[in-house]
């Protein structure tokens, strides 16, 4: 069974990562969603838990929902969610040619 994160955790991720990192959701569902013809226009990130992400993509205006396993496996403490959001960007920007900007 994955670990679940208090509420108030996940909605702090959240908020932060839908107000200060939309450009890092969309570049994370552009390198970890499915092949397609259509391009991703958006891309909310809704969930997460001890096994992964879960964002909102939307693709010619039709929302799908993109579940992205953390790449070092399963996580139970809060500063692991920040370590593995990073480097799914930092992934991300390797499978799509993109330089990353420097971590704080």
């Amino acid at each position: 069974m994955s670990h679940i994160f208090e509420d108030d955790v996940v909605s702090a991720v959240l908020h932060h990562m839908n107000e200060d990192h939309a450009e890092d959701n969309l570049l994370i569902a552009r390198a970890f969603a499915s092949a397609s013809d259509f391009k991703i226009t958006g891309a909310v990130m809704l969930d997460f838990d001890g096994n992964g992400g879960v964002w909102q993509i939307t693709r010619v205006g039709i929302p799908e929902e993109l579940d992205v396993p953390w790449l070092g496996g399963p996580i139970t403490e809060r500063s692991a969610v920040r370590r593995e959001v990073v480097a799914l960007y930092d992934a991300a920007c390797e499978r799509l040619g993109v330089t990353p900007r420097p971590h704080a």
